[in-house]
């Protein structure tokens, strides 16, 4: 059965804390999707506000973090946990660092937004002069939205199944990333005018490659919080395997 309960232990209190903290996750991981899609808007459209707002929302993710990070020490030192209790609270605490390092690269493509503003005054659109770079930041834009929401998904619903398929999405974010770097190569050799544009939206799409990595992180601990295996720096092959087998 690919989903799993939080609730069955013999302290209904313990039960309401854990439930308490893990929709705390959920409600971070909201924040943090916002964030990449407001930061992801900013750059596409060169919203210089909007890449400001998320500059300023950063500070919510971090206090989250500290508020859930407390939580799980508390629970460690009042309760003691052994054994799956334990790993929950383990999976926890790693999910939500993964989740401030995601914010942590949304605000620095919202400076960097700001950043190619400031170089490119007076234009709206400083993909201009660099091939087909629009065409790929939408595709890898969507991509990490879409691994992103299937990993909280997973996430609340304790489900490895989903998880493993969220995690799997990361190749697609890897590829374009791969295309988009090719892309700022060639660009490179071809307009040295453009050279600290397209090096500012190589470091941004670096940002994107790292978003989906953090993301195949927390499906990872959400496998680890459900079935206890430990499916980090396996492949999608082997994770598959792993979880047939745990089945």
């Amino acid at each position: 059965m690919p989903t799993h309960r939080i609730d069955g232990h013999t302290s209904h209190s313990y039960n309401s804390e854990l439930r308490s903290i893990v929709d705390s996750v959920v409600n971070m991981g909201d924040l943090v999707i916002e964030q990449v899609r407001h930061a992801l808007n900013a750059f596409m459209t060169g919203d210089t506000r909007l890449a400001k707002q998320v500059i300023e929302n950063d500070h919510q993710i971090n206090l989250l973090e500290l508020n859930i990070d407390q939580k799980c020490v508390d629970i460690l030192v009042k309760r003691q946990p052994a054994a799956r209790d334990l790993r929950a609270i383990f999976s926890i605490m790693k999910a939500i660092m993964d989740l401030e390092r995601i914010g942590d690269q949304s605000k620095r493509i919202a400076n960097a937004v700001l950043r190619l503003k400031d170089q490119h005054p007076g234009k709206k659109n400083y993909f201009e002069g660099i091939e087909l770079q629009e065409d790929e930041f939408e595709q890898i834009n969507a991509h990490v939205i879409n691994m992103l929401q299937k990993s909280m998904d997973a996430f609340h619903d304790m489900n490895a199944e989903a998880a493993l398929e969220a995690a799997m999405l990361d190749k697609h974010i890897d590829n374009s990333y791969s295309e988009i770097l090719r892309q700022n190569n060639q660009n490179m050799l071809l307009n040295c005018t453009h050279f600290q544009t397209i090096l500012e939206i190589t470091w941004i799409g670096r940002a994107v490659e790292r978003i989906g990595d953090h993301a195949r992180n927390v499906c990872e601990y959400t496998i680890y919080f459900v079935k206890g295996l430990d499916v980090r720096h396996k492949t999608d092959q082997e994770m598959a395997e792993l979880l047939a087998k745990k089945y």
